[in-house]
């Protein structure tokens, strides 16, 4: 599997045709033909239907393409970066963090580094704990925020908060303020995968159930979806902290089990003290106490908030 094989199977899937395809990308129909013969041969699935109309993703072809998606915007990204002048008097920083902390955590934290770390150029990546985690072994981000990582990687981990889960529902729901573990089971769920295995990691020995009527992997999609009114989530209290949100929720507290998430910063280990990453350690240290002060990681003092304020 190479770039130009995926490029082309985009291709395809795109214009939905191969004769589509082949016009768009210039290239012969039958020397299209045969990179997906051989993108299948070499992957050993199936990834395109033939219909009377072109063809279709199979299920496998979903999951290829979303893939193929993210692994050729990287490659894009990266050859501009690579073909961008390099600036030698700035030492970079790459920060990754998770969809649930960059819109709280990075503005402020940017404009601090910027305003007082001369010769550090902070640079951030948004992305799961899972995915943070391989870019951390790959190099592909200098330290990173992440979310109960588990033991036995060969990382340095320096804990930062706990932060508690909340069960978070439009007010015309009308959820009451502490939620039981029984009575959360059959309440409809939207939850991204991360989300959805801490807790139910932290219900297992209560025997708690979660009602999942569906998993996105998008925080930003469950916040909209949750605020049009008719689902709800269990996620970390700071992510309905969100200053542009307009409409009203309900933070409920779940009773019998403290849902929580531990918040960590994760590092590579050097054999040498790298003078840049200590310092943005420290910028990102002081900047979660502040948040902590302002109450973005707790529980507000009303369990019905209006999140276009602050909390």
């Amino acid at each position: 599997m190479n770039l130009r094989a995926l490029r082309y199977f985009v291709a395809i899937a795109d214009a939905g045709s191969l004769t589509a395809a082949a016009a768009a990308i210039s290239i012969a129909q039958p020397a299209l033909t045969r990179q997906l013969r051989e993108l299948e041969t070499d992957l050993g699935v199936q990834l395109l239907q033939r219909t009377a109309r072109g063809v279709l993703l199979t299920p496998s072809g979903v999951t290829l393409y979303e893939s193929a998606q993210r692994m050729l915007a990287e490659a894009t990204r990266v050859r501009q970066q690579l073909a961008r002048p390099q600036d030698t008097s700035l030492t970079p920083v790459v920060l990754g963090a998770s969809p649930t902390l960059a819109r709280v955590l990075l503005p402020y934290l940017f404009e601090n580094c910027q305003r007082s770390l001369a010769g550090v150029q902070l640079r951030a990546r948004e992305a799961f704990t899972p995915a943070l985690l391989d870019w951390l072994e790959r190099g592909v981000v200098d330290m990173a925020i992440v979310t109960n990582p588990e033991a036995g990687r060969a990382l340095t981990l320096h804990p930062l908060l706990g932060e508690p889960f909340a069960l978070v529902s439009h007010q015309s729901l009308r959820l009451a303020p502490v939620v039981s573990v029984s009575q959360l089971s059959r309440i409809p769920l939207l939850m991204t995968s991360l989300h959805r295995s801490i807790v139910e990691r932290q219900l297992l020995h209560l025997g708690g159930k979660l009602n999942i009527q569906g998993e996105i992997d998008s925080v930003d999609s469950i916040r909209e979806l949750v605020m049009q009114g008719r689902w709800a989530t269990v996620m970390p209290v700071s992510v309905f902290k969100e200053p542009r949100a307009t409409e009203t929720v309900v933070m409920s507290e779940i009773s019998g089990v403290q849902l929580n998430r531990l918040l960590v910063l994760a590092t590579r280990i050097e054999p040498q003290k790298n003078s840049a990453l200590s310092a943005v350690q420290k910028m990102i240290e002081s900047e979660f106490a502040r948040l902590a002060r302002r109450g973005v990681f707790s529980f507000p003092s009303r369990m019905a908030v209006n999140t276009g304020s602050d909390g």
